[in-house]
């Protein structure tokens, strides 16, 4: 469009003092305004108010405006808003365009106004060059398919899976895990009341396993991702079980027969398991699964005693990874979060020192179906501890490791395992390491009181050494009272590090084929963290659980609701 047939309007917000603080927006504005092809300029206080909107659409009117450039916050939230605004003024709504002031001028050039208010000039001027240069568009429907894809079937994608299920929609729910269930299924009890972890996941696992519109795809991961909101292409590789799934019963007389242990990852290195196996009792699928790295079979062409002794055949050695394109309209991600390992910086001396050990691993020792039938034992010995120390932030809050953030579980969870300790052992003692403790929910900070009251002494402090006595392996813990400014040295049985949430692995590989942001700790990002909280930057893949930080089983879930809420307007 010719300057000569360009009628362009252009409004400069103040946003309050947010933009006028750094900006001089009548300058801009008059500047704006002697801009080649500009018929109107203006500064408004709040263009996005109602005020402000009847201010732009009169001028739409009054000076026949077919162009409109809104110079205020970002695009991101106030882009919808102004469309809206010219469409109701008789302006096609692609006629129009937005520079964002706030966030790419005022708010990262608060100390140099007059370089600020040259540089939005600046910007204002290319807008206005932009859009002379647009072309009006016109809305097309386009079909949506009428399924989703839930990537994670921890309790987020497994409440989003449900919801959309239930919903009417078909879902895939891919895990890269044998088996559902995610990091709760592991846990013995959940916080705040001490309830048992699997009675309250076991029976919605149940349900997904058997729910006519779940797609249930285990032990697989996402390939590749293209197309675009409502018709999205899923590439999935289903990794070989070598057993059949419609054969096998579970009956676990193979793994019985195995000759070949390895380290069991279910159990945080405790205990062992064979090289075909289970995860746990409860698994959805209840199938066994073979470990490729460390069967006989497999890595030497030796052995087979489990396809000897299988009564339904359900043993494939010969069994291939299997390719499957799935179609959908919608995604929701709930890939989860990793937990901390101290060993890899020997924090505390775990990995050297035998009774120093992680809260998760506490957490295997306290279930009934983990490696000690639910008794807490030191690893040096097998005997119960007479006194235990917990210590807090491990890996959270530390820029040493580069997670200043809080873990947002770690208080609640180890007064959930202090007070089951105390239950236990009623003359066991337990203390509490805690720069400051932080109860974030309700019912948490009666959790805090219980155990105070049961004895859990608290501490305010962060032990500085951990020394162990060669002979009885006890720990000799050195710390500072913050309180009383007193150095202690305290003897302990058994140290337990409450260990951060850390991003996923695979985060940001996963992020890539999806086309999504990953923000500053490496977490999935939301489009906005009050507006959007579950959005993605790509329209129709959502965001649900701790794959977006860090959070409890209650938020994980509500998020998951969301995320499934969201899927279900963009396919309704």
């Amino acid at each position: 469009m010719s300057d000569d047939s360009a009628r362009v309007g252009v409004f400069v917000c103040h946003c309050g003092l947010n933009i006028a603080g750094t900006v001089d927006c009548p300058d801009v504005a008059e500047f704006a305004g002697k801009l080649p092809g500009v018929v109107h300029s203006d500064d408004l206080l709040f263009a996005c108010s109602d005020d402000g909107q009847e201010n732009i659409k009169d001028a739409i009117k009054e000076h026949k405006l077919n162009r409109v450039v809104v110079a205020s916050c970002t695009p991101r939230t106030h882009e919808p808003v102004f469309r809206a605004c010219v469409e109701e003024a008789g302006l096609n709504p692609y006629l129009y365009d937005q520079v964002n002031l706030r966030e790419h001028v005022s708010w990262c050039h608060m100390d140099q106004k007059e370089k600020a208010t040259k540089k939005a000039k600046d910007l204002v001027a290319m807008s206005v060059q932009r859009v002379k240069m647009l072309e009006p568009l016109q809305r097309q429907t386009v079909p949506v398919i009428q399924k989703t894809a839930v990537i994670g079937a921890g309790v987020a994608g497994i409440s989003a899976a449900l919801d959309l299920a239930n919903a009417g929609f078909d879902t895939y729910l891919i895990e890269k895990r044998p088996t559902i269930g995610g990091q709760m299924a592991l846990l013995d009890k959940v916080f705040p009341q001490n309830d048992c972890s699997i009675c309250i996941l076991g029976p919605i696992m149940s349900e997904v396993g058997r729910h006519p519109r779940i797609h249930l795809l285990s032990y697989s991961e996402v390939e590749s991702v293209e197309g675009y909101v409502g018709n999205f292409t899923i590439r999935v590789r289903e990794k070989s079980r070598y057993i059949d799934l419609d054969k096998c019963n579970g009956c676990g007389l193979c793994e019985t027969k195995c000759p070949s242990k390895v380290t069991n990852e279910y159990e945080f290195g405790l205990a062992q398991r064979k090289a075909i196996y289970r995860p746990f009792p409860q698994a959805v699928p209840s199938a066994y699964t073979i470990d490729p790295k460390n069967c006989r079979m497999l890595t030497q062409g030796k052995c087979g005693v489990c396809a000897k002794v299988c009564p339904t055949g359900a043993i494939d050695y010969d069994m291939q990874d299997k390719i499957t394109e799935i179609e959908v309209g919608t995604i929701v991600v709930a890939t989860g979060f990793d937990i901390y390992d101290p060993s890899a910086t020997r924090e505390f001396g775990f990995s050297v020192l035998d009774n120093v050990i992680t809260n998760v691993q506490l957490e295997r020792l306290t279930n009934a179906a983990g490696p000690t039938y639910g008794k807490v034992k030191r690893p040096s010995d097998g005997e119960t501890p007479r006194n235990v120390a917990f210590v807090q932030c491990v890996g959270s809050r530390d820029r040493r490791v580069g997670q200043d953030y809080c873990c947002y579980y770690g208080c609640e969870n180890s007064f959930k395992q202090a007070t089951q300790i105390k239950e236990k052992y009623p003359q066991t003692e337990v203390a509490i390491f805690a720069t400051d403790v932080r109860t974030h929910g309700l019912g948490y900070e009666g959790l805090y009181r219980r155990a105070r009251e049961m004895g859990v002494v608290v501490i305010k402090g962060r032990p500085s050494e951990i020394e162990e006595d060669p002979e009885t392996k006890s720990l000799k813990v050195l710390a500072d009272d913050l309180y009383t400014g007193e150095r202690l040295e305290i003897t302990f049985d058994l140290v337990v590090l409450a260990s951060a949430l850390h991003p996923n692995k695979d985060t940001p590989e996963l992020a890539r084929r999806l086309n999504v942001s990953v923000g500053e700790y490496g977490f999935f990002m939301e489009a906005h963290p009050k507006l959007r909280p579950v959005d993605s930057f790509r329209d129709g893949v959502f965001l649900a659980g701790a794959c977006l930080g860090p959070m409890d089983i209650p938020k994980a879930v509500a998020y998951g609701k969301a995320a499934a809420a969201g899927a279900q307007s963009l396919m309704a």
